[in-house]
């Protein structure tokens, strides 16, 4: 991996840990000379993960929308920064700028994000892996529903499996390194068979 797109806050969350973990992170990607790619922002985790990133030595690139940059939110001191016109190329320039995405806290911005990349990994779009960062539990109650949708068929066991989640960097990290994408079609009938695609009648 040489570079890792992390999705995660532009607001800080009320524990300090979320912080903290994010700063952990950027440390983390830093040393083991890993380029970090996000959001842009000097607000909230997102500030917080680049500075980090920065102060340790890493390169930090942000990919951010011209209306965030005219919102004043975009960081001023990163390795580089794209300027692109709307979420949607947002969100395809930092997949294509990345080998693995990770994601820390946040709230409906960075859960629209990863479950975009791990739909595309699905659909086999993609052979990236990706990964939460589970601090203080906070994605505890997404993994039970990843866990209910494969229960009631609605998720194959192994595209269950393509969303590792680990509470500490190097052990995310591992989990990504050793991650194979799945050799299975997305559809399958209500017993778990696989579904016969073909034309609708």
């Amino acid at each position: 991996m040489r570079a890792v797109c992390v999705f995660c806050g532009s607001n800080p969350g009320r524990r300090p840990e979320y912080v903290a973990g994010a700063a952990s992170l950027a440390r983390f990607l830093a040393g083991r000379g890993i380029r970090i790619v996000y959001g842009g922002a000097h607000v909230g985790i997102m500030g917080a993960l680049a500075d980090a990133g920065l102060a340790a030595g890493a390169e930090v690139v942000g990919v951010i929308p011209q209306h965030l940059v005219e919102a004043e939110v975009a960081h001023p001191g990163l390795t580089e920064l794209h300027v692109v016109g709307s979420m949607h190329e947002r969100k395809a320039l930092m997949a294509r700028l990345s080998d693995a995405f990770i994601a820390l806290p946040g709230g409906l911005g960075m859960l629209e994000e990863v479950a975009e990349v791990i739909t595309w990994s699905q659909l086999g779009l993609h052979a990236k892996p990706a990964g939460l960062l589970n601090l203080l539990g906070y994605f505890d109650d997404l993994l039970r529903f990843l866990d209910h949708a494969e229960a009631e068929r609605f998720l194959r066991p192994e595209h269950r499996r393509l969303v590792v989640a680990e509470p500490e960097p190097a052990a995310l990290l591992a989990a990504l390194a050793s991650w194979r994408p799945p050799g299975s079609q997305k559809w399958m009938n209500a017993d778990g068979s696989d579904l016969a695609l073909g034309r609708h009648p």
